[in-house]
């Protein structure tokens, strides 16, 4: 297989052909899986989940972004719908430029201690229901706006990556104290323009106190 793909000295991979050739026939588990709309087998790993990557794209670029908040907060609206709320952040809403321009979104779904992953493919649209939002009040606040996914596709993630990057032992933690703080790439990134010490002295009270 190997002198197949490389018999004309190029190493890279630019046709389909040859990329199925690579990897070999896709597993029936693997396509199985995947459903059109939230399985009933697949609504329990949603409503788990504290965390979520929201995947976008538009002329700007691709932008990942994560979310979270309590297990369970994307809401399940019905079987082919999803409700995420979108929380107090840094006001780039790179995500939401890109969902205006192009509604196609992907999320991953993380539980903490837990191998699988769900994955979700739709397309969303922006919404600003003063009902909508209320549902999803916390600490007395609201979001600025909630995006209601249309499901297209539904379908897990083994739990190889997981296992491989040993992401929920508690041997792999590291101090956060061994990186850069936020203060310090600030301060180097703007040549010195922000105050790091400053930045990094502010920061806990600031999350603490726009967390909502």
């Amino acid at each position: 297989m190997q002198n197949d793909i490389h018999n004309d000295g190029d190493f890279r991979i630019t046709r389909p052909e040859r990329l199925e050739r690579l990897y070999g026939a896709v597993a029936p588990p693997s396509t199985l899986k995947e459903t059109e709309y939230i399985h009933r087998a697949y609504r329990p790993f949603i409503e788990a989940a504290p965390f979520a990557v929201l995947a976008t794209a538009g002329s700007a670029g691709l932008d990942v972004s994560p979310r979270g908040d309590p297990a369970g907060f994307i809401h399940i609206e019905d079987s082919r719908t999803l409700l995420l709320p979108d929380r107090r952040g840094n006001n780039r809403i790179d995500s939401l430029r890109n969902i205006l321009e192009d509604p196609r979104v992907s999320l991953l779904f993380l539980i903490p201690g837990i191998g699988e992953t769900l994955r979700v493919n739709g397309s969303a649209e922006i919404s600003i229901d003063p009902a909508l939002l209320a549902r999803f009040a916390m600490a007395g606040n609201l979001p600025r706006s909630v995006l209601r996914i249309k499901v297209a596709s539904v379908f897990f993630q083994c739990s190889r990556a997981i296992m491989r990057s040993r992401l929920w032992d508690p041997a792999t933690q590291i101090e956060r104290a061994r990186l850069p703080s936020t203060g310090s790439i600030l301060k180097a990134i703007s040549n010195d323009a922000i105050d790091g010490d400053a930045y990094d002295q502010a920061l806990p009270e600031r999350l603490k106190t726009t967390l909502y």
